[in-house]
């Protein structure tokens, strides 16, 4: 740690299972860089055993890189933002569900909770996106979100052009930078990157 306690900042897992290998770093990453990181996970994270490894695990490791018991429960993330518990709220990865909800304006999961509760507080909520129909169906939900308050992008682009051409994924070791920015009222550029993501 680099000793300066920056605040408070929810970090959250969604159900982009192979991201998580990648994603999972970056919590400790921040709480290194002077975060205290509240570490959240969408119900599908929480509960969903896959191919990349059970789910306790995912939450025992995200709890290890937090320092602190995971968030699962709507009740768990309700007061973040009315009680100024967190200063922002990180979605590393976000799924196209979640953007679909944050889109729509639904709040049933902990993760699109979260963010309710962050943005009834004015506060930023920064997406690192990780979706197989980003240039799909999902392309439309990035759009609206990208035109709100207080939502905020890390840089994406395709991480498999050939064999996955609609899918997009963020690039996770600019999630300090994107926050920073954030935390500015800015927007990071450029939000698209010029050049593929290597696949997991």
């Amino acid at each position: 740690m680099n000793g300066e306690h920056k605040g408070s900042l929810a970090f959250a897992l969604c159900g982009s299972f192979c991201t998580f290998e990648a994603a999972v770093p970056q919590a400790a990453r921040l709480a290194a860089l002077g975060w205290q990181v509240l570490p959240v996970m969408s119900f599908a994270a929480a509960a969903t055993d896959t191919r990349f490894g059970p789910a306790a695990g995912w939450k025992a490791r995200l709890e290890a890189a937090a320092g602190r018991p995971v968030l699962d429960t709507l009740t768990a993330v309700e007061p973040l933002g009315p009680q100024g518990l967190a200063q922002a709220l990180v979605i590393a990865p976000c799924t196209g569900a979640t953007l679909a909800r944050l889109a729509a304006g639904l709040s049933d999961t902990p993760v699109a909770l979260a963010a309710k509760s962050l943005l009834r507080a004015g506060r930023p909520v920064v997406v690192a996106v990780s979706t197989n129909d980003g240039l799909g169906a999902s392309g439309e939900n990035i759009a609206r979100l990208m035109q709100r308050k207080h939502f905020y992008f890390v840089p994406f682009a395709q991480d498999d052009p050939v064999h996955k051409p609609q899918s997009l994924k963020a690039d996770l070791a600019l999630v300090p930078e994107t926050l920073a920015a954030a935390l500015e009222g800015r927007q990071i550029q450029p939000v698209l990157l010029q050049r593929p993501l290597s696949p997991p």
